[in-house]
């Protein structure tokens, strides 16, 4: 079983980060978290002091072009080093989500700006961390958008497609390295982005955040059975006692 001494986790002030910023804290893991937004940032990282755990808050917009060396630097300020990363923050884009037809080119870049870009940079701006040190991990949250083609979800399915191309290709150039690289796919959850996406759906029928990173936790913590290059189904994965 891997543990983990330190993350950065990005996207991390609600829903599907922030449970993740807050399992691993609960693990015992020093946490960088980034959001866009001090507030709903700094609630998270004071939930975690709270508890007895160790955050570190880094407002940043991983779409913007510097936010990475940033990111980074702050990071390994405040932990000294990072085993994991996970590519938790997303856009949408352009809401409500519209047809290809009418999606402006300027909203699709911004999507691929922080769903593809922002990962990237940030993966080279830490990786000579994880390559110097024990290794780590590199995990990126993607969406079954990226296999499947639904109406209106054409630009963020793409850049999810694209993230998923990324990772693997991440994988197979850091073989041998130390640095494993995962895409999970954590489902519907009840989340802001879901609602704003899918404002008419049965919440009843949403995974919970909480739930969803406990799984994803569980998926970090065993390498042999989430290899590098995998690409894992939170809901089809068993959890084991």
């Amino acid at each position: 079983m891997q543990s983990f001494e330190t993350a950065v986790v990005t996207g991390g002030s609600r829903g599907l980060g922030r449970a993740l910023a807050l399992a691993l804290a609960r693990r015992g893991t020093a946490v960088a978290v980034v959001a866009r937004h001090e507030a709903p940032l700094e609630a998270v990282v004071n939930a975690i002091v709270e508890e007895g755990g160790r955050a570190h808050a880094i407002v940043a917009d991983v779409g913007e072009p510097d936010a990475a060396v940033r990111i980074a630097g702050q990071a390994l300020s405040a932990l000294g080093h990072v085993d994991l990363l996970v590519h938790n923050a997303s856009t949408l884009g352009a809401v409500p989500l519209p047809m290809l037809t009418d999606l402006r080119g300027e909203d699709l870049e911004r999507t691929l700006a922080v769903n593809v870009l922002g990962p990237h940079r940030l993966t080279r701006a830490l990786l000579p961390s994880m390559r110097l040190g024990r290794g780590g991990v590199v995990v990126g949250i993607s969406s079954d958008a990226a296999i499947e083609a639904y109406p209106g979800w054409g630009g963020y399915g793409a850049s999810k497609a694209a993230l998923d191309q990324l990772l693997r290709g991440w994988a197979e150039e850091l073989r041998g390295t130390g640095v494993r690289v995962l895409c999970i796919d954590p489902g519907e959850m009840d989340t802001q982005m879901h609602a704003d996406a899918v404002p008419d759906a049965d919440r009843s029928r949403l995974g919970r955040p909480d739930v969803v990173a406990s799984i994803i936790v569980d998926i970090l913590v065993h390498p042999e059975r989430a290899p590098s290059g995998a690409r894992i189904l939170a809901t089809e994965w068993e959890v084991r006692a």
